[in-house]
């Protein structure tokens, strides 16, 4: 049942109170005014480490979400109500409170997460770590600013300058308030509690991959990523570590100082370790488990056996200890679950992957713990662990320990390596008797998903996953083309199969949000990102893009991981044998079959020689008799009383049939009432088609309409002619107009000179007179061929116009 609560208006008299308060107004998230197209800066609001994932969004877990504002450096604190006004949208309080720190902040934040209980948020960038008590006083300027008490996190280590020190991974503990987890690029995993030291690590633990007298490339034991483990028996005390290479590493247990865990979880691992460790035949199976219960011991003094039967501590404080012999082992890589002989890079990371490893994700669904490993080609690779975890330690390896005047454990540090123990790659039978022999759980490979990413860089895709609060079975994988779902279907503990004969599904994997702009190559990536969910069973996710565009999306999960069930065996039912099935049988196939057949006895052959009064012919016919009796009679007495008794299963099966009829009628009806509807639909339709064919057909008169590309042989002789018309018949008029003109000067010339000159001329006209009669007779020439070809060219143009009217 869903509560919806009315807000006094702020105009109404009756529901003020004494002390005057700001008017608070509700608007959909997406249209808040923090998430608006005023407040994006484009000089800063895309900034950021290249290369790396960002997520400015944090949840409280009830009615608080938080959003980092990168132009201003300030945190907004919005009051959410989930699935108001209807379950598909989030209503959001405005204005919002401003958090700002009373420290400057030195560096660009990329990453936001909030603790556990709410109290504190934790700032986190390339530069350095802050973490923000969300509880602070009221500025006096702006009542809507609160400013906050912000600290610094190891500055000496994260923050100074000139340091090449880069933090990969930083994460809340899952069981502490004041406690985070880091995981920095120098193999070095640290643990930090604000409540008593800021500035060193309560923990440190340097990872060392490579065994002594082992060799491996140094890019590919670099680490990646970490998370912590759940609630699920010595899960809660480990940390799972992703190197480059896709190698998963276990680091157990590693327990905070004065982190709070459940009575029943301690109890069940404590019991768990007497029972099948100290009672185990093998010599190290009794060693580490005799470790493992001294620690436990040791960690939680309240846990002996008196206490336990009493039962009444709800939870338990880890105390500060360590072995003081002996350091974790690096348990791991973790190897899959092969059925034949493998490779042992392929056994560890896969051949279908492509690229490096760049993001981890633990999961613990029920029983089953969930491994997903993204890779930067765009492929997660999901895998369950096939076998409990147990601690392991490498005796011999002392801690280095940091101490107070009362040898009170302050601090610790240790050197993690690998135990050398050979792993058999083929493992067939169940592992029960690799129980506490110190051997790292294998994987069992669940899927591999290929998200499909284009690769547009060296480097790949980034991609960063999150769990459903409400349905574990889903993950949340973001990358720069936006956000994808993938539901986990079958689990190997915990499946949803309701037979053991059915096949695995594979997960599916649907895309949520894409933040590609037209082109896949220029996408708006998103710098926020929660999942929410509330007590009714509704769940959303609220993404921000780095244009500050707010995007709520309601997510469907009921009945989603329930199998669609298909009969693939049963075979459609044949018309004519439906009745046969739908419609009881009416008489008994015996009734139907006839009488029985009967059988005359022996008669003498003599039979008509008998005399009927003798009592050898009475005889016979009172057998006969008897005999018709029994069948017949009979028979006539069964049919009277299956008719007589089916006679109400006859009405009823009639009174069905008519209503099937009536119901038929009134489908009829329904028919006949749409079908002048259909038929003015099928008018238009023919109107509408006969007024496109006329539209056509006009398109078809068109001219140039039914012009046909001319071939390869009319181009070459059209372009012939054109070279023709264009070029020689223009240069044999143009060579004859400049004869005319020489004639004309030279006849004009003779005119001029007489008398004196007539010898000279006729001297001189021996020669002219045989050129001016080349001349006369190469402009007849000339004139016949321009006579020629004008007519060749009528002729062409004729045959053209004729072959475009035959076309059309």
């Amino acid at each position: 049942m869903r509560f919806n609560f009315e807000l006094p208006e702020s105009n109404s008299e009756s529901h003020r109170s004494i002390t005057p308060k700001e008017e608070v107004k509700w608007h959909p998230l997406q249209n808040h005014p923090v998430f608006s197209s005023s407040a994006v800066d484009g000089s800063r609001n895309g900034s950021g480490a290249v290369g790396a994932s960002r997520n400015l969004v944090a949840w409280d877990g009830a009615s608080r979400l938080y959003y980092w504002n990168s132009n201003k450096r300030c945190l907004h604190r919005i009051s959410i109500r989930l699935g108001e006004p209807d379950p598909t949208s989030i209503l959001a309080a405005s204005p919002s409170k401003v958090l700002q720190a009373d420290v400057k902040l030195n560096i660009e934040v990329d990453r936001i997460s909030i603790n556990r209980n709410g109290s504190a948020l934790l700032l986190s960038g390339p530069d350095g770590l802050y973490v923000m008590y969300l509880y602070g006083r009221t500025c006096t300027e702006d009542k809507n600013t609160i400013v906050c008490r912000t600290v610094s996190i190891g500055s000496q280590l994260y923050c100074s300058s000139g340091n090449a020190m880069r933090t990969l991974r930083v994460s809340w503990h899952p069981y502490s308030d004041t406690h985070l987890g880091i995981l920095s690029s120098d193999s070095v995993f640290r643990i930090f509690n604000l409540s008593s030291d800021l500035l060193q690590a309560e923990q440190e633990y340097y990872l060392q991959p490579v065994g002594p007298g082992r060799s491996r490339n140094a890019a590919s034991i670099c680490p990646v990523d970490f998370s912590f483990g759940g609630d699920h028996l010595w899960d809660r005390f480990s940390v799972f570590v992703l190197f480059s290479d896709g190698s998963i590493y276990i680091l157990c247990p590693v327990v905070p100082f004065g982190s709070v865990h459940k009575w029943e979880s301690i109890l069940e691992i404590y019991s768990d370790a007497h029972t099948f460790g100290l009672r185990s035949v093998n010599s190290s199976a009794v060693s580490n488990s005799s470790l493992a219960i001294t620690w436990l011991e040791a960690t939680f003094p309240e846990i002996d056996q008196e206490t336990a039967d009493e039962g009444n501590l709800p939870t338990l404080k880890a105390h500060p200890h360590a072995l003081f012999d002996s350091s974790l082992s690096l348990q791991g890589p973790l190897r899959k679950v092969c059925h034949g002989e493998e490779d042992e890079a392929l056994a560890v990371r896969g051949a279908e992957c492509e690229g490096r490893a760049v993001s981890f994700l633990y999961n613990l669904v029920s029983k089953d713990s969930i491994l997903v490993t993204a890779w930067s080609g765009g492929q997660l690779q999901i895998d369950a662990l096939a076998d409990e975890i147990h601690p392991v330690w490498t005796v011999g390896n002392p801690p280095r320990l940091r101490v107070d005047y009362r040898d009170h454990i302050l601090a610790l540090a240790m050197i993690c390596e690998p135990i050398s123990i050979e792993l058999p790659v083929k493992v067939v039978q169940p592992l029960d008797h690799t129980v506490w022999l110190g051997h790292p759980p294998p994987l069992l490979r669940l899927a591999t998903v290929d998200l499909a990413l284009p690769r547009k860089t060296e480097s790949g895709s980034l991609i960063t996953m999150y769990v459903d609060p409400l349905m574990l079975e889903r993950i949340y994988a973001l990358h720069d083309g936006g956000i994808d779902s993938v539901v986990l279907h079958f689990l190997p503990f915990t499946s949803q199969n309701s037979g053991k004969n059915e096949t695995v599904r594979t997960p599916s994997v649907h895309p949520v949000l894409s933040t590609c702009l037209g082109e896949p190559s220029s996408p708006s990536p998103l710098c926020g990102f929660v999942s929410l969910s509330d007590s009714f069973g509704y769940s959303w996710i609220v993404g921000v893009t780095s244009m500050l565009e707010c995007v709520v999306i309601e997510m469907k999960t009921w009945n989603l991981l329930l199998p669609v069930q298909i009969d693939t065996e049963k075979k459609p039912v044949d018309l004519g044998r439906r009745k046969e099935i739908d419609t009881p049988d009416i008489i008994s196939k015996e009734l139907l079959s006839g009488p029985k057949v009967v059988l005359l006895p022996q008669a003498s052959p003599n039979l008509r020689s008998v005399a009927a009064d003798s009592i050898e012919g009475r005889s016979t016919l009172h057998q006969y008799f008897k005999l018709f009796h029994e069948n017949y009679v009979e028979y006539a007495h069964k049919v009277y009383f299956e008719l007589k008794h089916h006679a109400p299963q006859v009405t009823r099966i009639i009174d069905d049939q008519h209503a099937r009829l009536g119901e038929a009628h009134e489908k009829i009806l329904k028919v006949e009432n749409k079908q002048s509807i259909l038929e003015e639909r099928i008018d238009r339709a023919v109107k509408l088609h006969n007024f496109l064919e006329q539209r056509l057909q006009r398109l078809r008169d068109m001219p140039g309409v039914h012009k046909k590309p001319l071939s390869r042989a009319e181009r070459d002789f059209k372009s012939e002619l054109d070279h023709f018309t264009g070029v020689e018949s223009d240069a044999l008029l143009s060579s004859i107009e400049a004869l005319q003109a020489r004639l004309r000067r030279y006849t004009q010339s003779e005119k001029g000179s007489v008398g004196s000159q007539q010898r000279q001329t006729l001297r001189k006209n021996q020669v002219p007179d045989a050129q001016i009669s080349q001349l006369k007779s190469a402009i007849e020439k000339l004139s016949l061929v321009n006579s020629e070809n004008s007519k060749k060219v009528k002729l062409v143009e004729s045959a053209l116009k004729h072959q475009e009217s035959s076309r059309t």
